[in-house]
């Protein structure tokens, strides 16, 4: 029996509740169909609410805290990711490949030093044009530097290979230029603008055109080993992009598919620090640490506010269109996977690596705020044998994906020790239920001004969060208070539940680092 390809695309700081078939007014007809067509998990959290940890996580199938990345700027241990799930299925057969955005190492460092990964950008210039891996476990790569259009693509000899594809023609001047151009509607919200940067030159499209060319490829490939009456090599690849992460700044005409006044807002859309545990205000209003660089980057990039509902509609309505033009990218991959004879022997997965608070509390961006526009996203899989229609309400993980490859692939994954298969569930055996997932996250001084040491558990209709230094926390019925207002934690009434939670909590392995680095970068 042929072993099954596996396709996973992944955009970034996409919300869960960002999708049309979650009721808001997005538009994602392709993704819609995926969800129609496979399994959909409505509990599904990250195991880190930045970058960095999150995809590292689910890379190697560990928690932040036990592979070391527990925030953005520390870089993944090489030799733990050629044991994650990219290098255990290349050393299985398959044939691994990584596209876009990967962010397993720092783009920065404190003093601009290379570090000597592709990633980081004083070191990209020592990697010629022809490189193209492998990386982290992965046998060939075709990536972005960065992807966010806060900073433009990288000049050659730095950057990689999209930057380097950008400026090869010679019109990298004019296509900032277009990028910096604004479109009307004009709007006086912070990061964001219609961009006049025409759609084939954006990030998103490079990505889906880069996909398409490999299973172009693949397919060619696969029928040539079936006529050969040879067993075809398998591929497992891992599809990133950029959007909608900020700055917003979708290109037409994605920044006109929504209306402003059409956008929904949240329903609570007020800063109401003195209902919520200290570190909220701390986080928001402490000064941050670092270098200059650091700090002027995370308080003029990382901490962005709006002061009117119209900003925020102007805000939603460029991050709703960002998500739209992901969706395009994932129909014409999804159309070249049928085109080539792939779709029926291809396990796809779609998700995210974090939310996005969107106004959620009066709050934009990310941040150490658990809320569900932060913590939840979405997961779609469609495959053989996985249920179509299904809407699975247990409470998972993207950490869970390494150890579903490895089932999907019969092939173990060595550092998956955190990870467990969500083969069951997506094939509706009803006794594999599941109870709780995790999310962690120690942050420094030098990310937002204060230290802590974070620690959510996540079951199907309650949260935690505990900060494990001060003992502080928040816990909120999900059932009952979907939008977070009450916060649980010193409520007498709620002991039970916040006992039960606690001890959820401290079930977590104890295999915690005992040293853990501290961020080069950047967040």
């Amino acid at each position: 029996m042929e072993k099954p390809n596996i396709l996973l695309i992944m955009s970034d700081q996409h919300r869960a509740d960002c999708f049309g078939f979650e009721g808001r007014g997005v538009k994602t007809p392709h993704l819609d169909l995926l969800a129609q067509q496979g399994t959909r998990f409505s509990a599904c959290i990250t195991p880190n609410v930045v970058c960095m940890p999150s995809r590292s996580a689910l890379l190697t199938g560990m928690l932040p805290l036990t592979n070391g990345v527990h925030d953005n700027g520390i870089d993944l241990d090489e030799a733990l990711a050629e044991n994650g799930f990219a290098g255990s299925l290349s050393r299985a057969g398959y044939d691994t490949c990584f596209i876009g955005k990967a962010h397993f190492s720092s783009n920065h460092s404190y003093g601009n030093r290379p570090t000597g990964r592709c990633e980081n950008i004083p070191s990209s210039h020592q990697f010629a044009d022809d490189w193209h891996g492998p990386y982290m476990g992965f046998d060939q790569v075709e990536l972005m530097q960065l992807g966010h259009n806060y900073w433009l693509p990288e000049r050659p000899p730095g950057g990689l290979h999209y930057e380097r594809w950008y400026h090869a023609d010679g019109m990298g001047d004019v296509k900032d230029a277009l990028y910096k151009q604004a479109l009307a509607p004009f709007t006086d919200a912070a990061q964001t603008h219609n961009s006049a940067l025409p759609t084939a030159w954006h990030n998103s499209t490079w990505v889906g055109d880069r996909t398409v060319s490999f299973l172009k490829q693949q397919g060619l490939e696969q029928r040539h080993a079936r006529t050969l009456a040879q067993a075809p090599k398998p591929f497992c690849a891992w599809v990133s992009m950029a959007d909608p992460h900020h700055p917003f700044d979708a290109p037409a005409p994605w920044c006109w598919m929504h209306r402003p006044e059409d956008v929904d807002l949240p329903k609570h859309r007020s800063l109401d620090l003195d209902r919520r545990p200290w570190w909220h205000r701390a986080a928001l209003e402490s000064t941050p640490g670092g270098t200059p660089e650091s700090r002027k980057v995370r308080q003029e990039y990382s901490r962005m506010k709006f002061e009117t509902d119209a900003q925020l509609r102007d805000i939603t309505a460029n991050y709703y269109g960002m998500v739209s033009l992901v969706d395009h990218q994932v129909g014409r991959i999804l159309a070249a996977l049928q085109e080539e004879g792939l779709a029926d022997n291809t396990l796809v997965v779609f998700t995210s690596d974090h939310g996005e608070l969107l106004g959620d509390h009066g709050l934009m961006l990310k941040g150490p705020m658990h809320y569900e526009g932060l913590l939840r996203v979405g997961l779609v899989v469609r495959g053989p044998g996985v249920g179509a229609g299904q809407v699975v309400q247990d409470p998972v993980s993207t950490l869970d994906l390494a150890a579903t490859f490895g089932d999907y692939a019969a092939t173990p994954i060595g550092t998956a020790v955190h990870s467990n298969s969500l083969r069951p569930l997506l094939e509706g055996q009803s006794q594999a239920q599941r109870d709780h997932a995790f999310n962690e996250w120690r942050l420094g001084t030098s990310r937002c001004g204060v230290a802590l040491d974070l620690r959510t558990v996540r079951t199907q209709t309650a949260k935690l969060t505990l900060e494990m230094t001060s003992g502080a926390g928040e816990m909120y019925d999900l059932y009952n208070d979907p939008h977070e207002c009450n916060n649980l934690f010193d409520d007498l009434n709620a002991r039970g539940l916040r006992e039960e939670l606690i001890q959820r909590l401290m079930s977590r392995p104890d295999d915690i680092l005992e040293n853990l680095s501290d961020p080069v970068g950047p967040a």
